[in-house]
């Protein structure tokens, strides 16, 4: 066994280097469509996707996502600041492995079918229960209410890549009831079941070695650092060291 911090960037490299290894998404990769979309945690996914499937050409992560959480410092509006979409790249839409560039979730969704998938970052997870929910904004759901659409009426499968900085502790079916209710302000919450990709599945799924949460926080840059536990066989211990170690420096996010 040995312990091992990672910042929240690491960990969202860590989760889309995990997801290139996944053997659903690799098989839709090859004969269906993956819909990678637009989120800070996604942003490493498609890069890491586009990479795998030789496109990484033209795509940039800087403005791929719609909603952002930010300090108050930091001004959203203004010329050229995030309140400005023209910088939107569009989601990631591969089919057949080929990236369909400027295409978006709303502009394939009634294609999409059993055997494809939807990546779909999130704002909580609860570990407990393998759930997970996402702050809602926008008046019709935004993009989780258009995936579930596919999700429950067709079968697609949806994955959620989310760092274990989101964990929460309580019940989200109620706190969404709480912050949904007619009189409340702030963004709604919608609670969403699907396969959910955390530094912990992420470390099984690249080799075999399982993690355990122990601890987390940090100063100087490790604000919102998790420490893992990490177990499993020599050659699984050797093989997830390699690959943190390649991540450990990742760079903060910037705009």
């Amino acid at each position: 066994m040995f312990q091992v911090t990672i910042t929240p960037t690491a960990g969202k490299r860590l989760i889309a280097r995990a997801i290139t290894q996944h053997a659903d998404v690799n098989k839709a990769l090859s004969s269906g469509t993956v819909v990678i979309i637009a989120g800070t945690t996604n942003g490493y996914v498609a890069e890491e996707i586009l990479e795998l499937t030789n496109q990484n050409n033209g795509f940039v992560r800087k403005r791929f996502f719609r909603g952002i959480t930010l300090p108050s410092n930091i001004p959203t509006t203004g010329i050229g600041r995030l309140s400005d979409e023209s910088g939107f790249p569009g989601d990631v839409v591969l089919v057949n492995g080929k990236w369909q560039k400027g295409k978006t979730v709303f502009d394939v969704i009634d294609d999409l079918k059993e055997g494809d998938i939807i990546l779909k970052g999130a704002n909580s997870v609860d570990l407990k229960e393998k759930k997970a929910a996402i702050l809602i904004g926008h008046p019709k759901g935004g993009t989780i209410a258009i995936s579930i659409q596919a999700v429950i009426g067709r079968r697609v499968r949806i994955m959620i890549p989310v760092g274990l900085e989101k964990r929460i502790t309580g019940n989200l079916d109620n706190l969404a009831k709480r912050l949904n209710a007619p009189g409340s302000t702030g963004p709604r919450l919608y609670p969403v079941l699907g396969d959910i990709i955390t530094e912990l599945e992420a470390v099984f799924l690249l080799s075999g070695a399982n993690a355990t949460l122990i601890a987390g926080g940090g100063v100087c840059g490790a604000e919102g650092s998790i420490w893992l536990a990490i177990d499993g066989q020599p050659d699984e211990l050797k093989s997830i060291k390699d690959i943190i170690e390649s991540i450990q420096n990742e760079p903060a996010f910037v705009l």
